[in-house]
């Protein structure tokens, strides 16, 4: 391990851009597909990689649907997160915000407390295990209508205590914020932060309706953004953080490639950027492979590297005094490096 790699390793960092689902290894889905009595459409671990060939986020969606498929029991779910922060304190994430897909499964039969209820025993043991803390983030599919995710906010209540959140994912297109305006206002009402995936595929003025219409805490990809001056402005001045997906973003054409990626010049710009791994399983990395891939395609120096490591922690949903503790230590870890 070189001087840069072991400063990214040893860097505390937060993920704020995980989807659980998306943390399903192949190795895994056969797993669950043998213990739970499961058809899947490959013959090995390497047919399920070299699926992992994508042109878009359509792509990605077809298989990374049927791969949740395997997922049936309260164990699946325990094993499966635990087997992601497993992996994320190994890259230095002392906090992370979890995103989780009910309707993926609740339309399968699966029921909405088998998934939060294994999600959150995972979660319990890798505090207690490994000292990663961590918050459930719910979010609604664009692709289905906002009578459905008005079920599904029902069907989660009484988890809410539980949930920081919700969040807006799947396919972007044709599907905008605006559609679930009334959604996130009730949430509001719950007490919920409020996400939403906005500038990955979509346009800038996605981005607008996030704010103006879903009044969101956080940004989640936002690189699309960039397009329009006055939204980076509007953007760097409220201090909003963008969960940025660098090898998410390469592996879905969004980016031509790693060293063409807009991080730095997020960070130029006064953009709370941060660096996120999204679906880690299926995009060829997790979060400490993000950070190195971008702090090798764009030159990155230990300070911008710690930057965006703080940028994480001060857009997390942790009080102040634990955002505090976390930034002090990153400090603490840039000081030892110099």
């Amino acid at each position: 391990m070189d001087d840069l790699d072991a400063f990214i390793a040893g860097l505390p960092k937060a993920e704020l851009h995980l989807h659980i689902e998306g943390s399903l290894e192949p190795e895994q889905m056969f797993e669950f597909a043998r213990r739970n009595g499961v058809a899947i459409p490959f013959d090995t671990v390497e047919a399920v990689r070299a699926a992992y060939a994508f042109s878009n986020l359509q792509d990605f969606l077809d298989i990374y649907y049927a791969g949740a498929a395997v997922l049936r029991t309260e164990a699946d779910f325990r094993d499966l997160a635990l087997a992601y922060f497993e992996r994320a304190a190994a890259d230095g994430v002392r906090h992370a915000e979890i995103f989780f897909d009910p309707q993926t499964h609740t339309h399968r039969g699966i029921a909405f407390g088998t998934v939060a209820e294994g999600l959150l025993a995972g979660m319990a043991e890798a505090e207690t295990r490994l000292g990663v803390t961590s918050q459930l983030i719910l979010c609604f599919l664009r692709h289905l209508d906002e009578a459905d995710a008005f079920k599904t906010l029902a069907e989660a209540e009484p988890w809410l205590d539980r949930i920081a959140g919700i969040g807006l994912d799947s396919s972007e297109l044709g599907h905008p914020p605006s559609k679930f305006a009334r959604v996130f206002s009730a949430a509001v009402e719950k007490g919920l932060k409020r996400v939403a995936h906005a500038g990955e595929e979509g346009p800038a003025a996605y981005v607008h309706e996030a704010l103006d219409l879903l009044g969101i805490d956080r940004l989640d990809h936002g690189n699309r953004s960039l397009d329009d001056p006055v939204l980076v402005t509007r953007l760097a001045r409220t201090g909003m953080t963008l969960t940025v997906c660098p090898l998410s973003n390469v592996k879905l054409c969004n980016v031509p490639a790693i060293d063409a990626h807009p991080i730095d010049r997020m960070l130029a710009l006064g953009l709370r950027a941060t660096v996120n791994s999204d679906d880690p399983a299926y995009f060829g990395g997790y979060i400490g492979e993000n950070y190195r891939a971008v702090a090798r395609g764009r030159g990155l120096d230990k300070g911008q590297l710690a930057m965006l490591a703080r940028n994480s922690f001060l857009g997390s949903f942790l009080p102040d005094d634990a955002v505090a503790t976390h930034c002090a230590a990153i400090d603490a870890w840039l000081a030892e490096a110099a």
